[in-house]
C-alpha cells in the first residue's frame, strides 16, 4: 500500500492511497484512528468491519469509524486507488458526527457524493480553486445529511455574521501572501472550520479558499503589469508555492499565460486581439476546428507567446 499525504492540518488529513494487493495476497487487520471517508476512484475491493461486509467499486465511499478494526480483500481483482479524508474528533463532532449516527461502513456510488469527491480529486491535482479542506468538510456534511434523510435548513445570516464574513475576507486579502488554510482562518475568528466555511460562503458567495486564490491572482496581475520582478518572483511573492501551480491557475483565470499577460499590459495589443478572436470562434466553431487566423495586416506584434 502506497500512501501520499496531499493535505494536512490539525483538523483534517487528506491521503492518496494506491493499493497493489492481488487476489492471492493474505488480508490483514487494520485499525481506523478517526472518522474517515475514502472515495474509490479506481479498482475494487471488499471491506469487512463490525461483522459486516461491503463491496466497493469506483464511485463508492468507505466509511471509517474511530476504533473499528477492518480488513480489505481483493477477491475479484487486484489493486485500487482512493482519496481519503480523515477528520479529527473535534471537527467530526462539529459536522454532526456522533456515536448515535447510523454506523454504515460503506455507501454505493451516489451522485451527490461522487461529484464532491471528484471535486476533491481535481483539487488534489491542482485543477480547482476549491481547497481540499473545504471539499472534505462539504463531503462530510453531505454524507451525514444523506444518513439523516435531508439537508439542514440554513438560517438567514445575521448582521453580526455578515460583519464577521467581511472582516474575514479583508483579513484573507491582507494576508494572502501567507500560508492560509481553512482551519487557520477559522481559528482567527474563533469558529470551527465547518461554521466558518458555511458562514463565509453564505455571505460572500465564494469559499475562503476561492477568495484566497483570487486575492493572489489580483495581486499577481497588478505586479505583472507594473513591476519588473520575474514571473517566478511574482508567483512566490503573492503566495503561490511553486511556479507551475501559479502559471496553471493564472492561465485558467486569464486565458493566457503570465508572460503573455505582462506583454499585453506593456502594449502588445495583438495578444488581446488574438484572445478575442479565439473567444468568438470558440462560440461558433466545433471543438475540433481551428479558429481563423488574423490577417497579417493587423498583426501588431509577433513576440507574444502563450
Amino acid at each position: 500500500m502506497a500512501s501520499t499525504g496531499v493535505f494536512r492540518s490539525n483538523a483534517l488529513r487528506v491521503i492518496d492511497y494506491r493499493c497493489e494487493v492481488q487476489p492471492e495476497d493474505v488480508p490483514f487487520v487494520e485499525l481506523h484512528d478517526n472518522f474517515s471517508l475514502s472515495y474509490v476512484r479506481k479498482g475494487s475491493f471488499g471491506y469487512h468491519a463490525r461483522g459486516r461486509s461491503f463491496e466497493l467499486v469506483p464511485g463508492s465511499i468507505l466509511i471509517g469509524h474511530p476504533g473499528d478494526e477492518y480488513t480489505c480483500t481483493h477477491e475479484h481483482s487486484g489493486g485500487d486507488e482512493c482519496l481519503s479524508f480523515h477528520f479529527a474528533p473535534e471537527l467530526a463532532e462539529s459536522l454532526g458526527y456522533g456515536p448515535d449516527m447510523r454506523r454504515a461502513i460503506g455507501v454505493p456510488p451516489l451522485p451527490e457524493l461522487m461529484v464532491l469527491a471528484e471535486l476533491g480529486q481535481a483539487a488534489a491535482e491542482g485543477k480547482s480553486e476549491v481547497g481540499l479542506d473545504e471539499v472534505g468538510v462539504m463531503l462530510a456534511v453531505r454524507f451525514l445529511e444523506s444518513l439523516c434523510g435531508g439537508q439542514r435548513r440554513a438560517a438567514e445570516a445575521r448582521v453580526c455574521d455578515r460583519r464577521r464574513a467581511v472582516e474575514a475576507a479583508r483579513w484573507i486579502d491582507a494576508n494572502s501572501h501567507e500560508s492560509i488554510d481553512l482551519e487557520s482562518a477559522a481559528a482567527e475568528f474563533g469558529l470551527s472550520p465547518f461554521h466558518f466555511l458555511r458562514l463565509f460562503a453564505k455571505v460572500l458567495g465564494v469559499t475562503p479558499h476561492q477568495y484566497l486564490i483570487r486575492s493572489r491572482l489580483r495581486r499577481a496581475a497588478r505586479l505583472l503589469a507594473d513591476d519588473t520582478r520575474s514571473i517566478t518572483e511574482v508567483a512566490l511573492d503573492v503566495g503561490f508555492g511553486d511556479l507551475s501551480n501559479f502559471v496553471r491557475t493564472f492561465r485558467r483565470a486569464a486565458a493566457m499565460s503570465p508572460r503573455s499577460f505582462r506583454q499585453a499590459a506593456k502594449g502588445d495589443r495583438g495578444i488581446i486581439q488574438d484572445r478575442m478572436i479565439c473567444g468568438q470562434a470558440g462560440a461558433i466553431l466545433p471543438r475540433d476546428e481551428n479558429p481563423p487566423s488574423r490577417p497579417a495586416a493587423v498583426r501588431l506584434s509577433k513576440t507574444g507567446r502563450s
